[in-house]
């Protein structure tokens, strides 16, 4: 008898397995003969079980040992084993789940008048319509119900993570109080993850609760049941490593304050919500309490997600990346039209537009936002999405803190004069973030000479610290400066009385050209920035204090925004001052938004572009202070926002 095995059986083992049932007489399974064949083993099988292996997949693994096995058997005489055929092309092997390898195999065991064993049925159909002769064994059948794994997890338990040569650890505790610990004292030996992994993707393959999220040389994410499971091989990783994460807790809206309301607000329209928090918060378990919510109030609700894993009900569809893009997802959504669309976790500026593109479209998208406050989720936004449309897209931005709303803001436009501005020529459109249960404003976003700033209000307004300026006079203040220093030659100071007085300080020589003939130039600058001007000369400042005074500046730079107090935590950085810009290399912070501080001095937040660098146009405000800081030998640092 002459078999023609294909890649299934192999990496199943079935065929050495057959071979030893049919040559043992004592043996009680049934075998099919196979003692005594001839055993052809196509080259494409090896070269798929090669590429496999190469790539760190354990069934090319287990494959090649199933050869090992057969080799054995030849040398006992059990069974003759030939290798037969040509190699695939690489291109072949790459399109290999469109039948190419398995034509080639047809094709060897028609050509040695052989019987074709598979476990692939629908390689059995293909080859039974094609008049060959056919031995079809079931897949090794294995439990599914459960992961060897699931043994390490406990009620406490959010992730496990296990790493050769490591002993086992996992995040324990409640929402706001995780502790990573040893959960064992025996160290992880390379066999161990290996049997871990290769238990992991059999059971998503096999199981209807399990799937493959993404497999790549390196890594393979797969989803089973509620566990979300990362397996790292090297070289991408520098050992074999497995992380699993699991929520522990499942809520619904009734749980958390403002219920009510958030109820009330999600069910009058569709919304733009951004829920945000800091990593481990609970935002994505408010994010399931809101999506079955709304699923259980007449609303077709999907997600986007990259993973999927969100534990959401059968009537919730999850949808991923179409072709490697989230856009294309949000595409295809548009056609299903749902009435309500979860997006976890919005990042990166890609996710930011295809949020605004739904939401514009007229979806009701819920996005989840790390951010460490709650106004910083809604910062993501400028630069990435015109400013005066921002209100369209997000109108609701839910704060999560240990597992709890801690705060809700309404966003709306109004168009008024900016808090602490008093000409009524300044009136513009203003974004509005109020504090959703008092109605009191927290913020205001608006343009102020072609800059976004961001000016914190009321209990806001002194988040910076005590003796830090608002947010009104750090634009007030600037502003001025700038003003100011396009007129005199020497050194020039502010100091900010209140919204409508300032006094500026400048050399003796620079008195008469910032005043201006008659006082007529001093005149033009304050009624340009709608503020009364007291000019002084620098030896008039009060001893011992500074008219630049502590606080930052307003910010902006190319449309970000800005906000938030001064650190002296950072990355220090050497800024290169070109003929255009004054450059800030952030080289692995592409896309993220950062703060830059001048010894521990807030300056401005702005966003890295995709070449890893922040730019500030030279004749800005924010770039004049900037290289002011530089000039006096300040330390320039930037930290993530």
């Amino acid at each position: 008898m002459n078999i023609v095995p294909d890649t299934s059986v192999v990496i199943d083992g079935r065929v050495s397995e057959q071979i030893e049932a049919d040559a043992d007489p004592d043996s009680e399974a049934v075998g099919e003969g196979f003692a005594g064949a001839t055993v052809y083993v196509p080259e494409a099988v090896v070269g798929e079980l090669e590429a496999q292996a190469n790539d760190g997949r354990e069934s090319g693994w287990d494959g090649l040992g199933e050869l090992q096995r057969l080799a054995e058997l030849h040398d006992d005489g059990t069974v003759s084993v030939e290798y037969v055929g040509r190699r695939p092309a690489e291109v072949e092997q790459r399109e290999a789940g469109e039948g190419k390898i398995d034509a080639l195999i047809r094709d060897l065991a028609e050509e040695h008048d052989a019987t074709l064993v598979t476990s692939d049925v629908v390689q059995s159909e293909v080859a039974k319509a094609k008049g060959l002769d056919v031995v079809y064994l079931e897949p090794r059948g294995r439990d599914t119900e459960s992961l060897d794994i699931e043994d390490f997890f406990d009620e406490t338990t959010m992730s496990l993570h296990l790493k050769v040569g490591v002993a086992p650890m996992a995040k324990r505790g409640e929402i706001g109080d995780m502790h990573y610990e040893t959960i064992s004292d025996e160290v992880s030996t390379e066999t161990d993850l290996k049997e871990w992994a290769q238990d992991i993707e059999n059971s998503a393959r096999a199981s209807a609760e399990g799937f493959v999220e993404l497999d790549e040389p390196g890594m393979t994410i797969v989803q089973f049941g509620q566990y979300r499971i990362a397996i790292a091989r090297p070289p991408f990783s520098d050992k074999l490593e497995i992380t699993a994460v699991r929520p522990i807790v499942k809520t619904d809206l009734d749980d958390y304050d403002h219920a009510d309301e958030l109820r009330e607000r999600l069910l009058e329209h569709q919304r733009g919500v951004l829920i945000s928090g800091a990593p481990g918060a609970g935002k994505s378990t408010f994010a399931q309490a809101v999506a079955e919510f709304l699923a259980d109030s007449d609303f077709a609700v999907k997600t986007m997600e990259k993973p999927r894993d969100l534990q959401v009900g059968d009537n919730i569809t999850q949808y991923t990346e179409l072709g490697g893009s989230m856009a294309k997802t949000a595409d295809s959504l548009l056609m299903v039209r749902p009435d309500y669309t979860i997006y976890d976790e919005v990042r990166k500026t890609d996710d930011f537009e295809v949020f605004a593109d739904m939401r514009l479209a007229g979806v009701g998208m819920v996005g989840v936002v790390h951010a460490t406050r709650a106004i910083d989720a809604l910062q993501r936004l400028v630069g990435r999405v015109e400013l005066g449309m921002i209100p369209q897209v997000v109108d609701t931005v839910v704060y999560i803190d240990a597992g709890e709303v801690d705060t809700v803001y309404d966003v709306t436009t109004e168009v008024k004069v900016p808090e602490g501005l008093m000409e009524e020529d300044l009136a513009r459109p203003v974004i509005m973030i109020r504090d959703f249960e008092t109605g009191q404003p927290a913020y205001e976003i608006y343009t102020f000479n072609r800059q976004v700033v961001t000016v914190p209000l009321g209990e806001n307004a002194a988040e910076g610290g005590a003796g830090q300026e608002s947010g009104t006079e750090r634009i007030a203040k600037q502003e001025v400066e700038r003003e100011i220093r396009s007129i005199a030659h020497g050194h020039v100071e502010v100091e900010i009385k209140n919204p409508n007085t300032a006094v500026v300080y400048v050399d003796d020589d620079d008195i008469s050209a910032v005043i201006g003939k008659g006082g007529g130039r001093i005149t033009d600058v304050e009624n340009r920035l709608g503020i009364d001007i007291d000019v002084r000369t620098l030896d008039e400042r009060p001893q011992g204090t500074s008219a630049g005074g502590p606080g930052g500046s307003a910010s902006g730079s190319e449309g970000s925004g800005a906000g938030g107090g001064g650190s002296s935590s950072g990355e220090i950085v050497t800024p290169e001052i070109t003929s255009r810009h004054v450059l800030i290399p952030m080289t692995g912070y592409e896309g993220d938004t950062v703060e830059v501080q001048a010894d521990g001095e807030y300056l401005f937040t702005a966003t890295v572009s995709r070449g890893g660098e922040v730019q500030v146009s030279r004749g800005s405000a924010i770039a004049e202070e900037l290289e002011q800081a530089i000039d006096r030998g300040k330390t320039i640092t930037v930290s993530p926002s």
